[in-house]
């Protein structure tokens, strides 16, 4: 059961890093969306930010170089990703529920990445010494705790609005439930397993880096950590990879305020040969008809121009 584990982890943690990539590659490839361009927009100056003005209120702006203020989209940023701040200002209900989930989530990907970093060191020859590892053990092992408490206690109420809330339900796919039941069950198990493991969890961590199957580990862990490395994969395979579809969104679609050029002017161009197929009726788009002509036409007409 050790060695499936092990292999299963760096499996895991394989699919993960790989499909990441790939559906930020995938969306960063994909056709120019609709953009939102309402203002202000982050990643103008602070001035002009301030009154949800632009740097087309400037006279000749084309004739300035463009400049963006990461500071103002980080700071616009941090909050959404790491407080859900829009889900608390539009459905303070239900961020009552998402974020205690996503905040564990948080806290025990923070106890995996500080395991697996103070784990390489140890292999690479970098001691940390009796002391040092004694505190990031600790540290570890109270970020993992609040993780699996607050991770869990936030699917299932999650799971459980989904369940009961009418206006939820309406637009819960069964995969919902599905993955939420699958936190609600999986953090535990690996949380209950480093309670029974005999060992420090550093040294759990570095065996695996080193895949050191000599010990064996508790059944209760080699089952939640297979369970724990099977989510990582299926995470980013699913609509869960909303983590980094978020870049995208802000940055592609509601930030997006660039001026028109060649080669926007060219891919648009291009777009407008696709051939369509949507499944309304009104869109009259059956794979015949190029993206022009669909655009062009009066549906209320027959399609007619």
């Amino acid at each position: 059961m050790t060695v499936l584990s092990f292999l299963l982890i760096w499996l895991g943690l394989g699919v993960f890093a790989a499909a990441s990539v790939a559906r930020a590659v995938r969306y960063a490839r994909a056709p120019v969306h609709l953009r939102w361009e309402l203002y202000p927009v982050p990643h103008e100056a602070p001035e002009r930010a301030a009154h949800g003005g632009s740097r087309y209120e400037e006279p000749e702006w084309w004739a300035k170089p463009p400049s963006k203020n990461l500071l103002g989209e980080l700071a616009y940023m941090l909050p959404e990703m790491l407080l859900l701040a829009g889900l608390r200002q539009h459905n303070r209900r239900l961020w009552y529920r998402s974020y205690p989930f996503h905040l564990g989530l948080y806290l025990v990907a923070a106890a995996g990445a500080l395991l697996g970093t103070g784990a390489m060191l140890d292999v690479a020859g970098v001691p940390l010494g009796d002391r040092a590892a004694h505190v990031l053990t600790a540290a570890c092992d109270l970020l993992g705790a609040a993780g699996v408490v607050l991770g869990t206690g936030g699917a299932l109420a999650l799971l459980h609005a989904r369940l009961t809330d009418a206006k939820l339900a309406a637009y819960s796919a069964p995969a919902d439930y599905f993955n939420l039941a699958l936190f609600a069950g999986v953090l535990p198990l690996a949380g209950l397993g480093f309670l029974l493991e005999p060992a420090p969890s550093l040294l759990v961590a570095a065996r695996v880096v080193r895949f050191d199957t000599a010990a064996p580990l508790h059944p209760v862990l080699a089952s939640g950590l297979a369970l724990a490395s099977l989510t990582a994969a299926y995470i980013p395979l699913t609509h869960m990879s909303h983590f980094v579809g978020k870049w995208f969104t802000y940055h592609n679609v509601r930030w997006d305020d660039g001026p028109d050029g060649e080669r926007l002017r060219a891919r648009m161009a291009e777009y407008l040969t696709y051939r369509p197929t949507w499944s309304a009726p009104h869109i009259l788009a059956d794979g015949t008809r190029s993206w022009r002509d669909v655009a062009g036409s009066n549906p209320t007409r027959g399609g007619e121009r």
